[in-house]
């Protein structure tokens, strides 16, 4: 089984949004939870079973750290990382 991190980047495969690129900002036992920054913020997040969604492996490293040490973490934050994933 695959070990979701958060901070990673994460693609979805199915849904509506198939193939958009999130960030995982939580891990559930069943689900994660994504978000790109503008439309799916980190106040309302998107929910979605581990099986429709593959994770990249690609972390980024100034979101998890925020993560971890419990600092805030923007919208605008998880919106340039993507933005410089994507390139």
């Amino acid at each position: 089984m695959v070990q979701y991190g958060v901070g990673c980047f994460a693609k979805s495969l199915a849904g509506h949004d198939k193939d958009k690129v999130y960030v995982i900002v939580r891990v559930d036992q069943s689900y994660i939870y994504l978000a790109d920054g503008s439309n799916k913020c980190i106040a309302n997040p998107k929910r979605k079973k581990c099986k429709h969604v593959q994770q990249t492996g690609i972390k980024n490293k100034e979101i998890a750290e925020k993560q971890e040490n419990g600092l805030q973490l923007t919208d605008e934050i998880i919106k340039r990382a993507i933005r410089i994933y994507c390139k």
